[in-house]
């Protein structure tokens, strides 16, 4: 049983050509055929920017999806009477999850809270740990100390961790993960696999890592609807 699951930092629905526009990013995931998906920066009622809409909801319902979501940050209503303004990641899939979590990652004075957002999927009798993440964008330091705490919380189940780490293959935050989890672009991606390149220069900074699970393809997707490419990776399950 091979499983495609798809990790992609939206940028809140705004494009390269800086038009908000959901239905893209819904396209994109469509048009992959992942059954499970971790996205990045997404926003829930949180800012004019997103038109105050709740995305992971208007993305679960338009691809007919399960839902679990994570606010790293949780604010008072834009509006007065409003829903909280929230922003974080979510994880979607085609099957029901079970046992969802949010668990906050260690964030140093100044930066922004990010948080593990974990859940369970059984695939064909399979449990599988699914871990969604994103880490500190402009401290390597703090990134590390929060990769140490998401590789504290391992243990031997069959596990993807999908997201934008915002790091590159061989920094320090890369190979600490790498004594536990195996980065799948690494096994069975072809080229760069670059992930980022709305600024220069381009760079691998999105991730399926996994244990217990093993990576068959690997496959850059990219589009104007973010200023991220998805990455899409198909993984055999025990």
């Amino acid at each position: 049983m091979q499983l495609p699951v798809l990790t992609y930092n939206i940028h809140s629905g705004v494009g390269l050509d800086g038009v908000l526009d959901l239905d893209r990013i819904a396209e994109v995931i469509a048009d992959s055929g992942a059954e499970l998906v971790a996205l990045q920066e997404v926003d829930r009622h949180r800012r004019a920017q997103s038109a105050f809409a709740d995305q992971p909801g208007h993305l679960a319902q338009r691809l007919g999806m399960h839902l679990a979501y994570a606010a790293c940050l949780d604010d008072e209503p834009a509006h007065p009477g409003g829903q909280r303004a929230q922003y974080g990641t979510a994880l979607l899939s085609s099957r029901p999850f079970v046992d969802v979590s949010t668990t906050l990652l260690p964030c140093f004075e100044g930066s922004e809270q990010r948080g593990l957002l974990e859940a369970t999927v059984v695939v064909e009798g399979v449990a599988l740990r699914v871990l969604g993440t994103h880490l500190q964008w402009d401290r390597e330091d703090e990134r590390l100390v929060q990769a140490r705490a998401i590789t504290a919380v391992l243990d031997d189940r069959p596990t993807v961790l999908l997201g934008d780490l915002n790091t590159t293959p061989g920094s320090a935050t890369h190979e600490h993960l790498g004594g536990f989890l195996q980065d799948s672009w690494a096994l069975v991606g072809e080229g760069d696999g670059f992930t980022f390149d709305a600024e220069p220069p381009p760079r691998r900074i999105d991730y399926v890592w996994v244990g217990g699970v093993t990576p068959v393809r690997a496959h850059v997707i990219a589009s104007p609807a973010s200023d991220h490419s998805a990455l899409l990776v198909d993984v055999g399950l025990p």
